[in-house]
């Protein structure tokens, strides 16, 4: 069994270090996704922000709205964001859509100030 460190390490260091999509957003298990946001609120011993069901709703929201401002982002930010995500474990249609458009309204508040 001293295999089993290893080998979680090995599948943790491929999703941290794994390479962007190169232009194509990231395709996700929203299923995955909340389950494993119910499971750990399960392992906190607390309540769970949402059911699964609005979970899985307010995601494929988010992936939808990220459909549409994905081609007009720039491969900076959404590189950026994807890395982000994937180095906090926190990878979701909600977190990406969230990154792009704080990205984005940094950037168009920097440009004003100027």
């Amino acid at each position: 069994m001293k295999q089993a460190p290893a080998l979680l390490a090995f599948f943790v260091s491929l999703t941290v270090f794994a390479p962007p999509s190169f232009g194509r957003e990231p395709k996700l298990n929203v299923e995955a996704i909340c389950r494993s946001r119910e499971n750990d609120a399960k392992m906190l011993r607390s309540t769970p922000a949402q059911s699964r069901a609005d979970c899985e709703h307010d995601e494929r929201a988010a992936k939808d709205q990220l459909d549409g401002v994905w081609p007009s982002t720039s491969a900076a930010i959404r590189n950026r964001c994807q890395s982000d995500a994937r180095a906090l474990g926190t990878t979701s249609y909600l977190d990406l859509l969230t990154c792009i458009e704080m990205k984005k309204e940094m950037q168009s508040g920097s440009k004003k100030s100027r």
